[in-house]
């Protein structure tokens, strides 16, 4: 009889062959709940503003205990990363459902590829969109990707905050695990004249409003990154992956530079081939024994 395995925690599988001791490395967006702490090693924590300015925008915010907010040692805005680290590189970088909020995926990217120290790596945790409030939306696609980058977006865009508005609803994501949702039946977290509005204020005034700007699954995740890698337009390849484990919400992946682009290439063809891709309200099993038969019959 074989021993039971201890499932790894979220923190274990974010950081599992990293070295804090002797490695430097960098938290975006940690606010009050830090993955990286300084007893366990030295880290930068950038965001978007500094610490009293964050007090400030979340003292009223329930999920958020504006006295646990993080020390912020860099601001990361309209200047570079690099030069909100004021020139310095890391050897990893930790981002924990954050990446689905940068307005251009791909020059963000690049900014983290832009300070990495020889050998380094990028941690994310990324949201599962088929357990979220993201439910209904579809999954990002590479046009919406080069559409962003071609105009440099610094806010999430109109056609991103329409899409946001429209289709976010309130989803439980153990509900979502048992079975498919109906559309009809979920309540939505905003309508029409709130998206229209949005959109009009991020056209006419240029305003920030903080969405999801894009929508992965892990199978959706790694067919945007291969597509990237394919175009030339990142060179960062997929060291390794945790899948979204069941009743779970979240999925995780760590990025490493790299320069062979076939090898970049393949590393994502290989995540989505390994990516589960049950349907939710059917046991796995039976997902795979479908698709072995249908498979067979060809």
């Amino acid at each position: 009889m074989s021993a039971c395995r201890t499932p790894l925690t979220r923190k274990q599988k974010l950081l599992a062959g990293l070295d804090q001791k002797s490695s430097l490395g960098l938290e975006i967006g940690a606010l009050c709940r830090p993955f990286l702490l300084r007893d366990d090693g030295p880290v930068i924590y950038v965001d978007h503003a500094n610490t009293q300015t964050l007090r400030g925008k979340y003292q009223n915010d329930p999920n958020v205990n504006v006295d646990a907010i993080v020390d912020v040692d860099a601001v990361w805005g309209a200047n570079t990363l690099l030069q909100a680290l004021g020139g310095r590189h890391v050897d990893y970088v930790v981002a924990s459902h954050v990446v689905e909020h940068v307005p251009d995926l791909i020059a963000w990217l690049h900014e983290l590829r832009s300070v990495l120290n020889p050998g380094g790596e990028v941690r994310l945790i990324v949201p599962d969109k088929r357990f979220t409030f993201d439910y209904f939306r579809e999954e990002t696609r590479i046009a919406a990707v080069l559409h962003s980058n071609l105009v440099g977006a610094r806010v999430p865009q109109p056609q991103v905050l329409i899409d946001y508005c429209i289709n976010v609803a309130k989803v439980d994501c153990a509900s979502a695990w048992r079975a498919p949702l109906d559309p009809f039946a979920v309540e939505r977290h905003h309508n029409l004249d709130t998206a229209l509005g949005v959109a009009q204020d991020c056209m006419h005034n240029g305003a920030y409003h903080d969405v999801h700007c894009w929508v992965f699954s892990p199978r959706s995740f790694a067919r945007l990154f291969r597509e990237m890698a394919e175009l030339g337009l990142i060179d960062f390849a997929c060291g390794n992956f945790f899948d979204t484990e069941r009743n779970d919400m979240e999925f995780f992946v760590s990025l490493k530079p790299s320069n062979d682009k076939s090898e970049t290439v393949e590393s994502w063809r290989r995540m989505e081939t390994q990516a589960r891709d049950d349907a939710p309200g059917r046991p796995f099993w039976k997902t795979r024994r479908a698709l072995r038969f249908a498979v067979q019959r060809c």
